[in-house]
């Protein structure tokens, strides 16, 4: 049983100082699980900690998928030798898409998620009905469990106030079996902790760098509660169009080093980032450190497909530089303290082989096919993405402007996220949220059609809930209606009908890669402006010649033996005709 009060933790009545690192069982493979976590435990780390994103099991109301991969996650955590802590949200942040909170739920809810309403509060309990048994299942003193802590909510504070909601959380975690500790996890501000915090539920506190004063507001607020950074943020994201983000590594270990000498337990942020594998990347609205004060006109900005979040661990599962550092802090530690940091058993773990590595290569696309939009559907007004039950995706939307109408310039208003624009089938321009465009006009007569591309919904502050799609199109004062919206979701691709030819613009083209053994590479589009790419039918995600990423982590668990089929779609005014093959990363 794990106990705490402000001297620290205790497990079975002996000292326990938490040293966990985050890794996410959703940003890899499963095939990949056992050498990421058995390179956590080699740094000494004790204790491995993951979210549990909402929309990614409940993809639609009532339709429950990839269930089981959360316990198989906890289970080959057992098998390294490794404690767990769950965050299960509802609401997670972590740069990934509507912080976890399903599209179609909030579409539904607005203003009111993330509080005491019934109907949000009943799709909560209704999903946890589901999930949190195997969660129990695992807790620590159960046969096999290692789960020593459950997070309630994530960072509310710098949310909202609702003290009923999280008391329902809170409630509702224990009436479905959680008996460890629960915990709340915020900013170390003193609004953040007031209004985040549980009463009878342990707080802990998330920062990137000064230690002490974080934790004295955390004392500040719970004298009685030991001292915990639940996210140490050692690294950060990338966002599209933004430089790529890297902190030294004698820098980051000197602040581990800081927060130990404080008596703290520390949960690394991220021990591993990982890959936005599909379309899972979140955005966000202002720049680190999220200190804007008008987030709803702060630049949209996207995350990349990569979660490297120059870890200490990069995308690809091996050890950088910051793990050698971590490694020794954690080291002079244990030997300070033997006592604290204890591990679930004694076995000495070591780094695992990294996969082989592809040659580099090129792959030429001698296929293409047309975009298998689904059936259209008739509106007076364009239809949002989730009106038409579409998480993300496509959208061709079809209008034509009314007779006699002069020639008067177009508007496009509520574009979430990009468009093409065509009149009369000629490219006309391409539209992104927030860039004003030039401008564009069109007479009596002419067909409209937009191809309009959702990027990630906002994961952190006020915007976090928005829709995607456009809100109606104007010429001059009137506004356009009479619409057709042909969806077309992109994670599964429907299939499509293919036929050897040459690329074109917004047509899927593909490829075969033939290998005799399978190992990781890393993929790029030379040519290519912005688009998607899939290894054998699996979205690996989206591509940008924005950067700071330029190439694409396919792991060796996407491909097999003999012929491998590499999809692209290209949403650009470019026409690639290869996929080039790398042995290495190039992240900005």
């Amino acid at each position: 049983m794990l106990t705490y009060d402000a001297n620290g933790f205790r497990l079975d009545g002996r000292p326990l100082r938490i040293l966990s690192g985050a890794v996410h069982y959703f940003r890899s493979r499963p095939e990949q699980w056992p050498d990421r976590l058995a390179a956590v435990r080699a740094m000494g780390l004790n204790t491995v900690e993951t979210y549990v994103p909402w929309n990614l099991h409940e993809p639609a109301p009532g339709r429950f998928t990839r269930l089981d991969e959360l316990g198989a996650f906890l289970d080959e955590a057992h098998r390294q030798g490794l404690w767990t802590i769950v965050r299960p949200g509802p609401y997670i942040c972590a740069e990934w898409d509507n912080g976890g909170l399903p599209g179609w739920l909030t579409a539904r809810t607005g203003r009111r998620a993330r509080t005491s309403d019934p109907g949000f509060l009943a799709a909560v309990d209704a999903f946890f009905d589901v999930l949190l048994p195997q969660v129990a299942d695992r807790q620590w003193g159960r046969p096999g469990g290692t789960v020593l802590m459950v997070q309630v909510e994530n960072e509310y504070g710098a949310h909202g106030s609702d003290a009923d909601y999280l008391a329902h959380l809170a409630r509702g975690l224990r009436e479905r079996g959680i008996t460890v500790p629960l915990f709340t996890s915020d900013g170390p501000e003193d609004h953040m902790l007031a209004a985040g915090t549980v009463p009878g539920v342990l707080a802990t506190v998330n920062f990137g760098s000064d230690p002490e004063g974080a934790f004295a507001a955390l004392r500040r607020h719970r004298p009685e509660d030991p001292l915990f950074c639940m996210e140490y943020w050692n690294g950060w994201f990338d966002q599209w169009g933004k430089p790529h983000h890297t902190r030294d590594a004698a820098d980051a270990a000197d602040t581990l080093r800081r927060i130990l000498a404080a008596g703290g337990s520390v949960n690394l942020y991220m021990a591993h980032g990982g890959t936005n594998f599909g379309t899972t990347a979140g955005a966000n609205h202002a720049d680190p450190p999220f200190n804007s004060t008008d987030w709803t006109h702060s630049p949209y900005q996207p995350i990349t497909t990569s979660y490297d979040y120059d870890a200490p661990l990069d995308e690809r599962g091996l050890p950088t530089a910051k793990f050698d550092a971590f490694r020794q802090v954690i080291a002079d530690f244990t030997a300070e303290h033997p006592d604290q940091a204890r591990h679930l058993d004694d076995r000495t773990p070591e780094l695992p082989s990294p996969a082989p590595l592809l040659s580099a290569r090129e792959v030429l696309l001698d296929e293409c096919a047309e975009l298998p939009f689904g059936p259209a559907v008739t509106s007076p007004v364009p239809p949002l993405f989730e009106e038409l039950g579409l998480e993300h995706g496509l959208v061709r939307y079809t209008a034509t402007l009314p007779d006699r109408s002069p020639d008067l310039p177009l508007t496009v208003e509520g574009l979430h996220d990009r468009a093409t624009l065509r009149i009369d089938g000629r490219p006309a321009t391409t539209l992104e949220r927030g860039v004003t465009p030039e401008p564009v006009t069109a007479a009596g007569g002419a067909r409209i059609r937009l191809l309009v591309e959702s990027l990630g919904r906002v994961n952190y502050g006020p915007q976090v809930g928005e829709t995607k799609g456009l809100t109606g199109v104007r010429h001059e004062r009137q506004y356009l209606h009479g619409w057709q919206a042909e969806p077309l979701p992109l994670d599964p691709l429907p299939t499509p009908t293919w036929t050897p030819g040459t690329p074109a613009p917004e047509l899927l083209t593909r490829g075969t890669l033939h290998l005799d053994a399978p190992g990781d590479t890393f993929l790029t589009v030379p040519e290519g402006g912005h688009g998607y790419l899939w290894v054998n039918d699996f979205l690996l995600g989206r591509y940008d010649t924005r950067g700071p990423q330029h190439t694409l982590y396919c792991p060796w668990a996407l491909l097999h033996p003999g012929p491998n089929t590499l999809t692209l779609l290209e949403l650009g005014p470019t026409t690639p005709t290869h996929i080039h093959l790398h042995p290495s990363p190039t992240l900005g």
